[in-house]
């Protein structure tokens, strides 16, 4: 195990353009791929939005028998809890409010030595030694 995937990298193989740099480190790196319940709830989430159509269904199909089948997904447990619990305390005391689901992503990289793969590195600067990285090319 070695990456923690954001929703924004998942999501790449079903855009109609999606990043090819993306896609190519997608590929160099299964079996290294994991992802986070917050995130997984996130895809499930925006697909259930959806009206019911041809690209909800092919999206759904993505979920189950690609992502859910390929790559592991982390629980937020207590020690992630723990940690994000000290991170938001820390980031509130000097003002600043972090989205909570991206705090419980952090978390449970952070927990699970992992390097957290996202589109929006800005979205998680402010938490304490994450290390995070972007693979898309156009940033």
């Amino acid at each position: 195990m070695k990456y923690l995937l954001d929703t924004n990298v998942l999501s790449e193989p079903v855009k109609t353009a999606p990043d090819e740099n993306v896609m190519r480190q997608l590929k160099e790196n299964q079996g290294e791929l994991n992802t986070a319940s917050p995130v997984w709830h996130e895809l499930q989430y925006g697909c259930e939005r959806l009206p019911k159509s041809h690209k909800r269904t092919l999206i759904k199909s993505y979920l189950m028998d690609v992502v859910r089948p390929t790559i592991q997904i982390l629980s937020y447990d207590a020690i992630a809890a723990a940690w994000h619990a000290d991170q938001r305390a820390r980031l509130m005391s000097i003002g600043q409010t972090p989205p909570f689901v991206d705090g419980q992503i952090a978390a449970i990289a952070k927990v699970n030595k992992l390097i957290l793969v996202t589109r929006n590195l800005r979205d998680f600067s402010l938490f304490e030694d994450i290390e995070a990285e972007t693979w898309h090319a156009n940033i």
